[in-house]
Order: C-alpha cells, then sequence, then structure tokens
C-alpha cells in the first residue's frame, strides 16, 4: 500500500466531481480552495463545505506567503482543475510533489482560456484533456497523462467539457496511485512548444454572426458558444433582426444547398427557421430575444433577412 497524500484542491464547480471521488481514497484533502461563482446552481465551495472540508479562498494562491503554509501543513500535492488563477511560482514549487493542472483540451495545441470553445469553432474531430505540471508559464508545464477521444456531431462546449472531466478523473486518479507508491513514477513528458497556441478571452468575430460563412462554420461557432443551461463566456453569436439584436442559441446543419441570399429566412421545420448561409440552409432551433429564449418561428418572419450582428 502507497504513501497517503495530503492534498489541496484548488477547483470551481467543475471540480465537484474529482473531489468527490478523491474522497473515497485514503489520500487526505486539506483543504479546498474555492474560486468564487456566480450563477451556478452548485458551488464547489458549498459541496465541500456539506463533505466536511475546510474550503479557504482560491486568491491565496497569489501570496508568496502562502507557500510556507504549504510547507507547514506537508501538502503534498497541489490540484487545480479549470480555475482562472495564476498561482504564484512559490506556492506552485511548496507541495513536496508538486502543482498539477487538469487542463481540459490536448497541450500543447490548445492552451490558455476557452479551449474547448475554440476546437470546436475550429472543426477539430478530436479533442482531449492533460494532466500536466504547474510552472510559472501557463500550460507549459511537463505532461503526466493526457487522453485523446472523438468529438461527435451532437457534442457542444458542455459536453466536451463534462467529457473532459469525466475522461480526466482517472488520470488523476492514476497520479495520486503513482505518487503514492514512488514519485518516480509520475511521467514527465516535455512538450514541444513550437506547436504551441495560446488563447486569451478573445471571441471569434467579436461574437457576431457572419451568414456569409459556411453552414458548418456557422453551426460550430454555435456549438461552441453553447454551455446551456450555464453562462457562456463568449455569449451567443449575435445576429440582427428588425434593427432589434438576437442571438442564435440552437443551430443544426440541414445538408440543403442554397441559392438564397445569406441570412435570407426560408420556410420553417417545426418552431425552427432555416436560414441561408454561403452553401446550404442552416436550421436555426432556439434563439434569445431580449432576455428570453424563445422559437425561431414565434418572433421571425418567413422571406425576411437576419443581418450579421453588430
Amino acid at each position: 500500500m502507497g504513501k497517503k497524500l495530503n492534498i489541496l484542491l484548488l477547483a470551481g464547480s467543475n471540480g465537484i466531481p474529482v473531489l468527490r471521488e478523491i474522497s473515497k481514497t485514503d489520500h487526505k484533502v486539506i483543504a479546498v480552495l474555492a474560486a468564487p461563482e456566480k450563477n451556478t446552481f452548485t458551488t464547489m465551495s458549498s459541496v465541500a463545505k456539506k463533505m466536511g472540508y475546510e474550503v479557504w479562498s482560491a486568491k491565496l494562491v497569489k501570496d508568496p506567503a502562502f507557500a510556507e503554509v504549504i510547507r507547514h501543513l506537508e501538502i503534498d500535492i497541489l490540484f487545480s482543475v479549470r480555475t482562472l488563477y495564476i498561482v504564484e511560482e512559490n506556492v506552485l514549487e511548496a507541495p513536496r510533489i508538486g502543482a498539477y493542472n487538469l487542463h481540459p483540451s490536448p497541450l500543447p495545441q490548445y492552451a490558455g482560456r476557452n479551449t474547448i470553445s475554440w476546437s470546436l469553432y475550429r472543426g477539430e474531430t478530436t479533442h482531449g484533456v492533460t494532466v500536466h505540471r504547474m510552472r510559472p508559464k501557463v500550460d507549459t508545464g511537463t505532461i503526466a497523462y493526457q487522453e485523446i477521444f472523438p468529438i461527435e456531431d451532437h457534442d457542444t462546449a458542455l459536453s466536451i467539457t463534462k467529457k473532459c472531466i469525466r475522461k480526466g478523473i482517472p488520470l488523476l486518479m492514476k497520479l495520486l496511485e503513482d505518487a503514492s507508491q514512488d514519485t518516480d513514477n509520475i511521467p514527465q513528458i516535455e512538450q514541444d512548444l513550437t506547436k504551441r497556441e495560446y488563447f486569451l478571452k478573445e471571441i471569434p468575430n467579436d461574437g457576431r454572426m457572419l451568414w456569409s460563412q459556411s453552414a458548418k462554420k456557422i453551426v460550430n461557432f454555435v456549438r461552441a458558444c453553447d454551455f446551456y443551461p450555464f453562462p457562456s463566456p463568449w455569449g451567443y453569436p449575435r445576429a440582427m433582426y428588425n434593427n432589434r439584436s438576437i442571438q442564435i442559441v440552437k443551430a443544426k446543419k440541414t445538408g440543403k444547398s442554397c441559392q438564397a441570399p445569406p441570412g435570407t429566412i426560408g420556410n420553417f421545420e417545426g418552431s425552427s427557421a432555416i436560414i441561408a448561409c454561403a452553401d446550404e440552409w442552416v436550421l436555426v432551433e432556439t434563439i434569445i430575444n431580449g432576455d428570453e429564449r424563445i422559437a425561431p418561428i414565434d418572433f421571425l418572419k418567413m422571406g425576411d433577412r437576419l443581418e450579421n450582428g453588430i
């Protein structure tokens, strides 16, 4: 039997399944460093407290003095699960075994923020999740474990997020197993940083829908923004209709070619509208007008045109 490890967990609500899985082991979570969350149904802070864990502010990882606390508590591993917090260098070096991040993309190609959305927007057919050692330069540390999986036509940003967590948990458990036996068992695969692409907060087209693009590009943009029922960091693609800004929430390809000017509203299929783009009709299933999610048939008129967003 391996050594029992002391763990700090830095996470928002995406880390709840990770905390629950660690709680089934003999390892000890000393505290959860919970990031503040808005508009979520269940927060990491509330779940961790209910499970009996100490909850501290995630901001502590920005304080160099926190490194001494980590050493005093004899923390073995700091786990970070999908937070935007940049961990201070002294804090990174304080855990006995190291600090490791569960990154929801296949490094080194998709580093930084909103990488799931970028992967969908670009039409990737595979995605991945990576457990890597944390270094001062974000998402550059050695890779311990990685799993690649296919992107299906029905996948959205939310479904890929869930897959990353579901497939990432066994990787974190594998790290704990290897670390508890012998730290030399933890792989340390250097990243080929010539393949690295780093994303910040930018949004394609500044969030505007461009109907002159291909159906594939338009539908991928909608999928990349779709975290429903949770907020999307990109919002939803914006279009204009009768001088009003609306948002496109759900859309899919029809495979039906069209010759109509881009943005033309064709007929309706059930409550959905078919909209012309560069190469085929796109089925728009849900839109937002103001703050209300509605069916296109309740707002759009056949023969009118949707304009590009502003």
